[in-house]
């Protein structure tokens, strides 16, 4: 299989697209760690649901927006296997609202978990993916951080600040053998999108696809960035959005 002898770690692997993605790594033979912040429950299920495909993963506790957890959770990780090969940033959380209505907490929170999780784990992860001159470094972003939108002005920050996270990086990173990309999903059909989703009324008819993405097929374009075929892409930003922003 093509990443029977890598190692996956997916933060806030336990539901959505995170847990799409765990699960397609894991059918293409990847030993998968479903890393989550409070949900034991889901992430165990994740678990058990790649265990039922003959494949190997594992569930760990790590709050990513705390520097020292998110840094515990990948040495902890490298110690048990030796080597880690795919690391993908996909923690995030939502507090919308009109920007003169958002609180403080709100724009920290947000900014905390989305953006520094995305550095706290892949500053932990790149010093092993440097010695082992490979790895393959996926963060998701949005949309939203390339177009905005209203009511998200915290999220939209986060999100382009991740793509600009992605370019500097592939540039740094290049010259090891690291390849850094992006994914932009539109709208995703998953429990934190399905409030947004709601609320926008005939957006299925302005996508000109005619649906809603699903978990799947964000899962699908990663599992495509983390393998040999992609080895000579990086610094990307790949929007998958049904054509929504064409």
């Amino acid at each position: 299989m093509e990443l029977s002898d890598k190692v996956c770690i997916v933060t806030g692997g336990s539901r959505g697209i995170g847990r799409g993605i765990c699960i397609e790594m894991a059918r293409v033979g990847a030993t998968v760690i479903v890393n989550y912040c409070s949900n034991e429950k889901a992430a165990m299920e994740v678990v058990t649901e790649i265990e039922k495909l003959g494949q190997k993963a594992y569930a760990h506790k790590a709050d990513i927006s705390d520097f020292r957890q998110a840094a515990e959770m990948i040495d902890e990780i490298h110690s048990k296997f030796g080597h880690i090969d795919i690391l993908v940033n996909n923690a995030g959380i939502t507090k919308d609202a009109l920007l003169l209505r958002m609180s403080e907490n709100d724009w920290n929170n947000v900014i905390t978990t989305n953006l520094t999780g995305v550095y706290n784990t892949t500053k932990a992860a790149a010093k092993y993916m440097v010695k082992q001159k490979q790895g393959r470094i996926i963060n998701i972003s949005s949309i939203v951080g390339i177009y905005g939108n209203i009511g998200q002005a915290n999220y939209a920050a986060a999100k382009a600040g991740i793509i600009g996270f992605t370019k500097a990086l592939a540039k740094e990173l290049g010259s090891r053998g690291i390849t850094v990309n992006a994914i932009a999903p539109g709208f995703i059909k998953t429990d934190m999108t399905s409030a947004i989703i709601d609320k926008s009324v005939g957006i299925e008819e302005k996508i000109p696809l005619k649906r809603l993405g699903t978990p799947e097929d964000v899962a699908h374009l990663a599992v495509f960035l983390a393998s040999k075929k992609a080895e000579y892409i990086t610094g990307q930003i790949i929007a998958i959005d049904g054509g929504l922003t064409l």
